[in-house]
């Protein structure tokens, strides 16, 4: 698909891993932003270049790509309930960048949505009038956010997640596939919500929520992400 947008800001990303790639696809063929560099810290520079494009070590970005010229994004998706991509974003802000966002030009996104800073909302997502999102959101594709409902700062919706209308969800939350949230359901900062799972009522911070019968358990994120990471090197390469 080529681009039907004027390149009138230029874009560095942030990471090297597989949302970078996604965001760069995005960002170069369906926004206003051209991709001119990736950056991620020394440590984790594994190639002088992607796409064709540079990676420099983040630690001396700004010396080659100024902040007077270059918007930029952190492609980091919810280690550490997403504070790790907060850190990313502080991080970049201390050097002088302005902070960017992606909207799909295939997303349905009301005309009085309040949608914070570094946002990045896939295709066929369906946010409904007086719907609120907050700083560092990702929505993944086919979501839907009710009417009058408010996503926190700092969370990961994933795919086809229901929010239905005047829900409000904490700061730093992660909403699985699948996952459907009835009118008026109140989430706690720090949840983890398992993929599939149901919810009516209010539910409170730092909860773990699961799947089948929708359980609620203290999140314990330590164990937590060693099972993710367990589960990750398990997978056939």
């Amino acid at each position: 698909m080529a681009s039907s947008y004027s390149k009138t800001r230029k874009l560095i990303i942030f990471g090297t891993e597989d949302f970078a790639d996604i965001a760069f696809e995005y960002f170069t063929h369906d926004s206003p932003y051209e991709v001119v560099a990736f950056t991620a810290d020394r440590a984790y520079v594994k190639d002088a270049t992607k796409f064709g494009l540079p990676v420099v070590a983040f630690e001396d970005i700004e010396a080659t790509f100024s902040p007077d010229d270059c918007h930029f994004f952190g492609a980091v998706v919810y280690a550490q309930l997403n504070r790790l991509r907060e850190d990313v974003c502080k991080r970049a802000k201390v050097k002088g960048y302005q902070l960017a966002s992606y909207v799909s030009s295939r997303a349905f996104v009301w005309r009085n949505v309040k949608l914070g800073e570094h946002c990045f909302i896939f295709e066929d997502n369906t946010v409904q009038p007086f719907a609120s999102i907050g700083d560092n959101v990702v929505l993944w594709s086919g979501n839907h956010i009710g009417h009058h409902s408010k996503i926190g700062n700092h969370c990961f919706l994933t795919s086809h997640v229901v929010v239905s209308g005047w829900v409000e969800i904490g700061d730093y939350c992660f909403v699985g596939v699948n996952s459907t949230l009835a009118n008026n359901t109140r989430v706690g900062d720090g949840c983890w919500i398992n993929h599939g799972a149901c919810l009516s009522g209010d539910i409170e911070a730092r909860s773990l929520v699961r799947a089948g019968g929708s359980e609620i358990t203290p999140l314990n994120e330590a164990v937590l992400f060693r099972s993710l990471a367990r589960s990750s090197r398990a997978r056939p390469k």
